[in-house]
């Protein structure tokens, strides 16, 4: 083909190939690191294979979810400080898949931006990487879309994609009833829900994200971008000893909107907020933003990052389960008769 003289190229309008293959070559040792029984193929096809019956499964059932990180991004893009939030996209994920019962299988990652970064690009999907390693998922493609005119420069955006699998009759949430003992899992912080507020009461304390962290060490942006917990483990091995009735991941909307949601028509949860104590970094929030007990228990997590159901009869056993694979576990309450949730004692 003739090329013709002073024409205008691709690179030329903003959109560089050659670092977009540059990216998939740096991150192909970090899916690698992901593979798991089921995957078929590597990065770079048009489309990912996944092979169920190679998994283990027999009478499948899949499940699927989607998330991002939300504006927790500004605060990682204005500090420079990207590693963690790529492991705060696979936990919004698959911290809901494992609520219907499920198992993630595999994940795949979208992310924009005006401009493609390598080095920032490659920092955010080990990120991605690290999150599916720890949740035995595998990351088996993704899209990187370098978009000029639609982001400010140095700005980027993400979205997950995960599918998880259950044998056919292991949905959750199951049989709950009300006398049932709800077990509430430590998070890490505020995981990735809030930010938005988060980024105001900040604003108005007169504090910069390099600060130091009040309650902790570090900078505040550190402190505040430590990432979303990931449940899938634990939780799992405690829906396998069948020791689970309902998972909750208490996400936008905190324990008063996301507990609900698993409760059957006509049941709601009594919570005993003397069962566990206020992260330091929820009362800064509270302090610093004048909020009150019941707003704070429906914008954050408050320390409780997912709530497992467990029948009366089986709480021994969960609760071991549960702190051998590393959590924090604290007796919350139970299923009751009603609707909603009501609190008794004080948290704050």
């Amino acid at each position: 083909m003739n090329e013709r003289q002073n024409g205008i190229t691709y690179a030329d309008a903003g959109v560089d190939i050659d670092a977009g293959n540059a990216l998939v070559e740096r991150i192909k040792p970090a899916a690698k690191r992901t593979t798991r029984s089921g995957v078929m193929s590597g990065l770079g096809g048009f489309g990912a294979l996944f092979d169920l019956k190679a998994a283990g499964y027999n009478d499948p059932v899949l499940v699927a979810a989607t998330d991002g990180v939300g504006t927790k991004l500004r605060i990682a893009i204005d500090t420079g400080n990207v590693d963690g939030v790529g492991i705060d996209l696979v936990a919004m994920c698959v911290n809901d898949l494992v609520c219907q019962g499920a198992e993630p299988l595999f994940f795949l990652d979208y992310f924009a931006t005006g401009k493609l970064e390598l080095d920032t690009a490659t920092r955010i999907i080990e990120g991605i990487a690290t999150g599916c390693e720890r949740s035995g998922c595998a990351l088996i493609g993704g899209e990187t879309a370098e978009m000029p005119g639609m982001y400010p420069e140095g700005d980027f955006d993400l979205a997950g994609f995960s599918v998880g699998a259950m044998e056919r009759g292991g949905t959750l949430p199951k049989n709950v009833a009300a006398g049932d003992v709800l077990l509430g899992l430590a998070s890490d912080g505020v995981h990735s829900n809030g930010y938005s507020l988060v980024r105001v009461i900040v604003e108005h304390s007169g504090m910069q994200w390099d600060d130091p962290c009040p309650w902790d060490g570090g900078t505040l942006g550190e402190v505040l971008l430590t990432p979303t917990r990931l449940y899938v483990k634990s939780a799992l091995a405690a829906a396998r000893a069948g020791a689970v009735n309902a998972l909750a991941h208490i996400t936008g909307g905190g324990l008063t909107e996301n507990l609900p949601r698993v409760l059957p028509e006509g049941l709601g949860a009594q919570i005993n907020l003397n069962a566990w104590e206020l992260p330091p970094v929820f009362r800064w929030l509270t302090a610093h933003g004048g909020m009150d007990e019941a707003e704070l228990l429906k914008t954050f997590n408050s320390g409780i990052g997912m709530i497992v159901v467990v029948p009366a009869d089986k709480v021994d056993e969960a609760r071991k389960l549960l702190a051998d694979h590393g959590e924090t576990v604290f007796d919350l309450g139970t299923v009751v008769e009603g609707e909603g949730v009501t609190y008794e004692g004080n948290l704050v």
